[in-house]
């Protein structure tokens, strides 16, 4: 038992199941699915977690109805040959201790994929318009609904049959049964319409067939949005009638609270919410619920850390906390707070980049601090090298700290020079920007991690060939970063210009009058300085992309660009920068030969695209690899995984001496 902790790792009962703690890992879509199908990446995936010590896993959403296809690689638990698939991943995770359970799904409208790259086909109550995909479903019959309501119970049977601990109804975040009871979604006239009692019909029959499905001994729960925060979404008193009709009703062991709507981009946010929002802010929702039933309740909402789970228990809002994405990050996060190694934990700081992002961009799962997720049959286990070898790595950002320790953890002798005297490189002007605070934590993350695996850290340490006769590395690793390129465009007179690293670096203080940034990048620095800059000025926000923030993603963006609204900053997309005088920017449309002047600019800032940047020195024919910016400018995520890739070949290649760890 945890001293730190004492009640998040105290022991729970949903209903027949018993739980070692309360750390739970959510239903959350991975993109490892093989073809609609459970395999060994996704097995090792979750593995990986329970052996880490969570306390339960949820699957991610499986289809109970071929009308629930909501992507093209989404889990369908109506095929009896899923059933290999769901044993396979039972077995695997209850061997660690952990408890497991299946969410059965349906999207109804919301449909992001259509089939081979036709447009979205979804069903729903009624033909109401989806906003954020642009799906017009079609109305479903009575018939099709009670075949749905029956796919329910099919899926539960299937997948308890196969080992899985229960299942998990899924009517959260807009999904189909919240569509029945939302009248601005549901006009039906049927017994599925109309009246409170009638739209509550659907939910309550498909929690009724999980039941009967899932049989005895199995745990049954309910995933609901206590609040969609978007307008027309359920709000929280509504839901609270919702959870007194399903805790009238009996036939649920648990409740998981989270937030938000997918309908639309100001609910969607909170489906997995970024950086700008406080650590278990959704736990005033899972409190109020508590108060409806005496059945265990979890939470969602951006709970990342142990202290924070156990301080939400504590108060009595939640008596379990789901921190997906801390696993994500950080595997181990539930056995290094129950032996209270709070110091080791890899916090994420919910960036979103590679959990959501990849998932958003069809590619599989992972975290830009911990690459290793996600790819856990291609970098796990650890190898070890059996005899001594040395490498040099140059740089002390996130790619020159992620080859360093995982070289150094392997059990190679690892010196790292960085000529600064911090350590982290960009990631220390990315925390400067409003909202970004905590990206300073992959920084302090992987410093800790080389640390502790006995890397050789010299800071305030230029490179050069007085290290190669000092050291004899067998290997050089450049992980110097990039720099600011040379203006490409033209200057007239003596207009005020600076990066944004330079703006960041130091925040002058400007002169009165507009600012113009120029953001090539589409990326954080880019809206975070515009951010800064509107609140004391005129701010236009000038980028070559299609739309501001282009390269954030979805959600982050979201929750960033309702401040830029409100402080009435100006947007011209799809231009370059072309030139600049003492008071005008001169903008060229990128579709066209048209030129744009703004006028009345004092300030000119530049997010432009870097440089890459390694030093000129004779290696006496070292090998040497280059990673991260200095190889080619990318973003944090690149960097961390090429050092990944880096010490994974240096100890691979080190005279074929290498061996898997146990």
């Amino acid at each position: 038992m945890s001293s730190l902790f004492p009640n998040l790792f105290s022991p729970i009962e949903l209903g027949p199941l018993r739980l070692r703690n309360r750390i739970v890992s959510s239903g959350h879509d991975t993109m490892l699915a093989d073809d609609g199908f459970i395999g060994s990446e996704l097995v090792a995936y979750h593995e990986r977690r329970a052996a880490g010590g969570a306390g339960l896993i949820v699957l991610q959403v499986s289809g109970v109805h071929e009308t629930a296809r909501y992507t093209s690689h989404v889990l369908m638990a109506t095929d009896p040959e899923s059933a290999k698939g769901y044993r396979a991943v039972a077995d695997a995770v209850h061997g660690h201790g952990c408890g497991i359970v299946a969410q059965l799904f349906h999207p109804g409208r919301e449909v992001m994929d259509g089939e081979q790259g036709m447009a979205p086909q979804a069903v729903a109550p009624s033909d109401r318009p989806q906003e954020r995909f642009h799906v017009v479903p079609q109305t479903l019959t009575t018939q099709v609904i009670e075949e749905i309501v029956d796919g329910y119970g099919h899926s539960a049977e299937l997948i308890c049959d196969a080992g899985i601990d229960g299942v998990e109804v899924v009517a959260s975040h807009g999904y189909l049964p919240i569509q029945f009871i939302n009248p601005s979604v549901n006009t039906r006239t049927d017994k599925y319409g109309g009246s409170p009692e009638n739209r509550m019909r659907f939910l309550l029959e498909s929690i009724a067939s999980a039941r009967r499905g899932a049989g005895d001994g199995k745990v049954v729960g309910l995933r609901i949005s206590g609040d969609e925060l978007t307008s027309n979404g359920m709000n929280d008193t509504e839901v609270l009638e919702i959870i007194k009709a399903v805790e009238d009703q009996g036939m649920v062991d648990y409740i998981s609270v989270t937030g938000g709507d997918s309908s639309t981009l100001q609910g969607a946010q909170h489906i997995v919410p970024s950086m700008q929002y406080e650590p278990a802010y959704l736990g005033r929702l899972s409190e109020q619920v508590k108060k409806f039933t005496d059945r265990p309740v979890m939470v969602a909402g951006r709970i990342n850390q142990p202290h924070e789970a156990e301080k939400a228990i504590a108060e009595g809002q939640t008596d379990l906390c789901i921190m997906t994405r801390a696993m994500i990050c950080d595997p181990e996060i539930a056995s290094k707070a129950q032996r209270d190694a709070v110091d080791e934990i890899r916090a994420c700081i919910g960036c979103n980049q590679a959990c959501i992002g990849h998932f958003q961009q069809g590619v599989g799962i992972s975290c830009i601090q911990y690459p290793e997720s996600g790819r856990e049959l291609t970098f796990l286990p650890r190898p070890t090298i059996r005899e001594a070898s040395r490498l040099l790595v140059v740089g002390g950002g996130p790619a020159g700290l992620k080859a360093a320790a995982v070289a150094a953890e392997a059990g190679a002798d690892v010196t790292l020079l960085e000529r600064d005297k911090a350590l982290g490189g960009q990631v220390l002007l990315a925390e400067k920007l409003p909202h970004r605070s905590e990206f300073g934590g992959a920084a302090t993350n992987l410093t800790a991690e080389a640390v502790r695996a006995g890397v050789d850290i010299r800071t305030g340490t230029e490179f050069s060939s007085a290290h190669l006769d000092e050291l004899c590395p067998d290997r050089v690793v450049f992980a110097t970063g990039s720099a600011d390129r040379d203006p490409d465009f033209e200057i007239v007179d003596s207009p005020l210009i600076l990066t944004s690293r330079q703006y960041l670096a130091d925040a002058p203080e400007l002169p009165q009058g507009g600012v113009l940034i120029a953001d090539w990048r589409g990326d954080w620095a880019g809206l975070g300085v515009a951010i800064m800059l509107a609140r004391k000025r005129p701010v236009t926000l000038a980028t070559s992309a299609n739309f501001p923030g282009a390269g954030i993603q979805q959600y982050t963006r979201t929750a960033l660009m309702p401040e830029l609204i409100r402080s009435k900053v100006t947007f011209i997309n799809d231009v370059r920068l072309a030139g600049v005088d003492e008071d005008t920017v001169y903008l060229q449309s990128t579709l066209c030969d048209e030129v744009i002047q703004v006028e009345d600019i004092a300030t000119t800032i530049v997010n432009h695209a870097p440089r890459a940047e390694t030093p000129q020195v004779d290696l006496g024919g070292i090998p040497s690899v280059r990673i991260g910016d200095c190889k080619a400018p990318r973003t944090v995520e690149e960097a961390v995984y090429e050092g990944l890739t880096a010490a994974n070949d240096f100890i691979l290649g080190t005279g074929n001496q290498a061996r898997a760890s146990a």
